[in-house]
């Protein structure tokens, strides 16, 4: 195998100025065709997570609080099936991983919570090496459908809403849906002891109610229709009114899955009955069964323009109950079921994960919330050794280089597999200025493509970023390059520079085979981005 920088070299000469390949057309005056959230790319944390609540004691690395403070501004979502199965006991004694880290908290001076000590070192490891059996407990439950209520302190709220803080992360909490009064009410109790302790704290956060309601009867045996569910959040927006540090929070749901027929029913009746309570309207989306999908599934356009028509139901629901309201992807990944194991985890991923950021802004999405950062399974951005996986990377790069305002672009021809998107660059980044663009690129094609900007662009300088599988596994690599360099931490609290490869004038953009990239064209004047 060819080392890395040299074979990433030989492609790079491979693009020559002037080499043809398919057009590209780009609006670029007057309005952009629409805007997203600061916080489009944002993050999951999965309730299962605190299924035993010492594992909470992980978001006390400095290593994950550094990789999550990387992909801010962004939302952090507590949420997820066992939402429905946490139980907050205020008087409960926390764990002994839980108290520790409490204890370093309480050490720390109030106006700086962020500069505590980790937890040991020895800790941690010790809970990394129980991780795994923790996994099949937490998988056993979710192949039996029978989940089990599990019981959180105060020190869980402590670590959780820390761990969000110091990452500069705004926390979405999911309470509890399934505890319901004997005339099938939401009973709210048990969401007032929590909402009394973080107000008393003054954490500033959102909020949820459930998971999926559509598959409340298959997880617990109770039916909620989207009436009595509508009724519900109504409940709890009177709840928060009552707080003076809640009255203005934000909620968000319902959560459902994707949009099948029982679904949709359960989502416009949620609507017409409580819409107007909560703030952004939530689904969920997964491609494919995490047992049996195949590395093809990754590749298809066909599996990825799935996407395409349920984003469109969900749409017009909204558009028709509760018109203006912004719908967001309140929990999505590549694979159900907690991901496909060595294709979930692996650069094939990025695909479904790029070209769903892609499309999500250009059909309207305002957030879309990556399940999971960390956690059980394979779908995840950090893995359980709190080591950066493709999928991490490649957020990485959406978020420093990609913009909010979204633009128009087209291929010259059908190309399903080339697939092409467009955004203003990030304002934020300290290279880039007002008017440049970002194109950012997926080739599905087991042949090298090139992509030619319009005449009036190529006389404009182009940074590539270029993101290549690294190792022996090729596309089923957990490595990656960019333009021939690994990725990879400096040390537990240092990410790496994303070093650009500047192009000729009038170099044609070159994508591998199977591969996916970002460029930034420089001084492109788009007065859609000024």
């Amino acid at each position: 195998m060819l080392p890395a920088l040299l074979a990433w070299a030989l492609l790079s000469a491979a693009a020559p100025p002037g080499a043809g390949g398919a057009a590209l057309r780009f609006r670029l005056r007057g309005s952009p065709a629409r805007q997203v959230s600061p916080a489009f790319l944002s993050l999951t944390l999965d309730a299962n997570l605190a299924t035993d609540p010492r594992y909470i004691t992980f978001l006390s690395s400095l290593k994950l609080r550094a990789l999550a403070r990387g992909l801010s501004p962004a939302f952090l979502r507590f949420g997820g099936t066992k939402t429905d199965f946490l139980i907050f006991d205020p008087k409960k004694e926390p764990t002994f991983e839980e108290a520790l880290f409490s204890d370093l908290l309480a050490k720390q001076d109030a106006s700086d919570r962020c500069g505590f000590k980790p937890a040991p070192l020895d800790l941690l490891e010790h809970l990394q090496s129980q991780w795994p059996f923790q996994e099949m407990l937490i998988r056993g439950e979710q192949d039996r459908k029978k989940h089990k209520n599990t019981t959180i302190t105060r020190s869980t709220l402590d670590i959780l809403y820390n761990f969000a803080q110091c990452s500069e992360l705004q926390l979405i909490f999911g309470l509890n849906a399934l505890l319901r009064t004997g005339s099938s009410h939401w009973d709210s109790s048990n969401a007032r002891f929590v909402l009394d302790y973080c107000d008393s704290q003054k954490y500033d956060m959102s909020w949820e109610l459930g998971n999926e309601p559509n598959s409340f009867r298959l997880k617990s045996g109770i039916y909620i229709d989207g009436f009595q569910l509508g009724q519900d959040f109504i409940q709890l927006r009177h709840l928060l009114s009552n707080y003076s540090h809640y009255r203005n929070a934000k909620v968000y749901g319902p959560d459902i899955g994707r949009p099948r027929k029982h679904t949709q029913k359960l989502l416009r009746s949620f609507l017409k009955s409580g819409g107007k309570v909560i703030d952004s309207v939530t689904w969920h989306h997964y491609y494919v069964n995490g047992r049996n999908a195949t590395r093809e599934d990754f590749l298809s356009p066909d599996v990825l323009d799935t996407f395409i028509a349920d984003v469109q139901d969900v749409q017009q629901i909204v558009d028709a109950t509760v018109p203006g309201k912004k719908v967001w992807l309140g929990e999505t990944s590549s694979a159900y079921g907690g991901g496909a194991p060595r294709l979930s985890n692996t650069y094939v991923a990025g695909f479904m994960w790029l070209d769903k950021l892609g499309l999500s802004a250009k059909l309207g999405i305002d957030v879309v919330m990556r399940q999971v950062f960390f956690g059980a399974g394979t779908y995840h951005l950090v893995d359980a050794s709190f080591e950066p996986l493709p999928d991490y990377w490649l957020s990485l790069l959406y978020k420093k280089l990609v913009g909010t305002k979204v633009l128009d672009v087209s291929l010259g021809e059908d190309h399903r597999r080339l697939r092409v998107y467009l955004h203003c660059t990030n304002e934020h980044h300290p290279k880039y200025r007002d008017g440049d663009i970002t194109l950012f690129a997926l080739n599905l094609y087991n042949s090298t493509k090139y992509l030619q900007l319009p005449s009036y662009l190529s006389s404009k300088p182009v940074d590539e970023y270029l993101l290549l599988p690294y190792g022996r596994e090729n596309i089923l690599s957990r490595s990656v390059q960019l333009n021939g360099h690994v990725l990879k931490m400096l040390d537990n609290e240092t990410l790496p520079a994303l070093r650009e490869n500047p192009l000729s004038p009038g170099t044609s953009l070159g994508l591998p085979a199977f591969s996916y990239g970002f460029f930034v064209i420089k001084n492109a004047k788009a007065m859609a981005c000024i």
